[in-house]
């Protein structure tokens, strides 16, 4: 992959995530609950683009943070 769309992409979901005014902490639980055996620390590396996003957790992103795809992978 792409390097510099990751860390795009990864950014965007910061920016949502803060936008919607939850903590990392909050979204890996959410992301939890609903499925995603994910962790604060790998949410942490995907906001950075140190971290592959899986299609699992993108639809449950999308679903949580109440956003479209676009707002997640707009890299323009």
């Amino acid at each position: 992959m792409n390097k510099d769309i990751e860390r795009r992409v990864g950014n965007n979901i910061r920016l949502l995530r803060e936008k919607a005014g939850i903590t990392q902490e909050q979204l890996s639980a959410r992301l939890q609950v609903n499925g995603c055996d994910i962790t604060r620390s790998a949410v942490a590396k995907i906001e950075v683009g140190q971290r592959h996003l899986y299609p699992d957790e993108v639809i449950l992103l999308k679903k949580l943070l109440r956003v479209s795809y676009d707002d997640i992978f707009s890299v323009d």
